[in-house]
């Protein structure tokens, strides 16, 4: 009679663990994909590189879903499966950002870095007396025109923004302040769709009605348009991140009989300090590189103009356009001479579209910049878990 224990008998069963195959089998199967791809596109006579990344992407589905099916079981293949189109689509929205960037900065750092007569004067210099093809002048107007404007408008948006959006999270809860709130809410929601011309009109339009001349145009008028397109984008950010703070901590400084006024300043506003410095680095980057408004409102002055209420002033958008709209400059003679100092340039045909793709890197930089602002300001105002 066979003495063997149950735990002798029973069949030996691999965990799920056991079964699973190591990452780079993915690899495989991708490189599998893209050379099955290239090769039906060469007897197809049809290969080109974007051709052979969407071919080779679809085959490596079919490739890794049957591959992992066999090893590893229709489980684990739908998980495989559903995993490479995830990659994919953020591979596919990534694509256009990161050729974006690269078309940019290696078109734009080159005129910044060797800009004449010495380099970065492109940052330091503007565009007076500088005519025709003459390789020279720089953004210096159009970026502190930029920088003004674009404060200014956060001086007029970012509180009301941020006083309606604590509106609408901690008053607008019943009676009349709740039905004010919706309509808040619904006015908020249509002006995030206004188009910016509209805004840029709304601009011009409010200072032609309140100035006795119609040809005025100065720096405020644009601060005011680009307003009308933060304040929505701010009030909504706003909202959702207070809305984001726990109950439990507004009711714990009600109980220790903190107002309601003190409770939002040092309780919600500080809990909410990281979303909110974001959402209006979003608002700013939102209104930054807008043209029609600008157009509209500002104008465009090749010289340096730091007064927002008298003359026209240049911005990094209006000078792009500006810039593009040109287009290859003529050069008669090899040097061009500045008629306000004098000075003798060289003169490149392509000057004016090199000032371009550099005023886009500027603008670039001047959004990292505000960026890394609010990384920092929200990492050390935020509350700390620990201490």
């Amino acid at each position: 009679m066979s003495t063997t224990t149950p735990t002798e008998t029973r069949p030996t069963m691999r965990t799920t663990d056991e079964r699973r195959l190591p990452w780079y089998h993915l690899v495989f199967t991708g490189l599998a994909g893209l050379l099955v791809a290239i090769a039906i596109l060469a007897i197809a006579g049809a290969l080109s590189i974007p051709g052979a990344i969407l071919l080779g992407f679809v085959l490596h589905l079919l490739f890794g879903y049957l591959y992992s099916r066999v090893r590893e079981g229709r489980r684990w293949a739908m998980d495989r499966l559903v995993t490479l189109v995830v990659i994919g689509a953020f591979a596919i929205a990534m694509f256009p950002l990161i050729s974006l960037m690269w078309e940019v900065i290696s078109r734009g750092l080159v005129r910044v870095v060797k800009a004449a007569p010495t380099p970065f004067a492109f940052w330091t210099s503007d565009m007076s007396g500088v005519i025709g093809g003459a390789d020279a002048g720089g953004v210096l107007h159009a970026t502190v025109g930029t920088l003004l404007i674009t404060l200014w408008a956060s001086i007029i948006s970012i509180p009301v923004g941020l006083f309606t959006a604590i509106f609408l999270v901690e008053y607008a809860g019943e009676g009349w302040k709740k039905v004010l709130g919706k309509g808040v809410t619904f006015l908020v929601d249509v002006m995030t769709g206004i188009p910016s011309i509209v805004a840029g009109l709304f601009g011009l339009s409010l200072f032609i009605a309140l100035m006795p001349d119609q040809g005025t145009r100065m720096g405020i008028m644009g601060a005011v348009a680009l307003s009308v397109l933060m304040i929505p984008t701010v009030v909504r950010s706003a909202e959702e991140m207070l809305r984001l703070v726990p109950l439990d901590l507004r009711e714990a400084s009600y109980a220790l009989g903190v107002p309601k006024w003190l409770t939002i300043v040092k309780v919600v506003l500080r809990t909410a300090i990281g979303g909110l410095t974001s959402g209006v680095t979003l608002a700013i980057a939102r209104v930054i590189g807008e043209t029609a408004p600008l157009l509209l409102t500002v104008g465009m002055v090749t010289g340096l103009n730091w007064n927002m209420f008298d003359g026209r002033m240049a911005t990094l958008p209006t000078f792009i356009n500006q810039q593009y709209r040109a287009g290859n400059a003529q050069c008669r003679t090899d040097t061009v001479t500045n008629p306000i100092n004098q000075e003798v340039y060289a003169c490149s045909i392509s000057t004016n579209i090199d000032r371009a793709w550099a005023a886009a890197f500027t603008l670039i930089v001047i959004v990292m910049v505000l960026n890394l602002i609010a990384r920092l300001i929200a990492y050390y105002f935020s509350p700390k878990l620990s201490r």
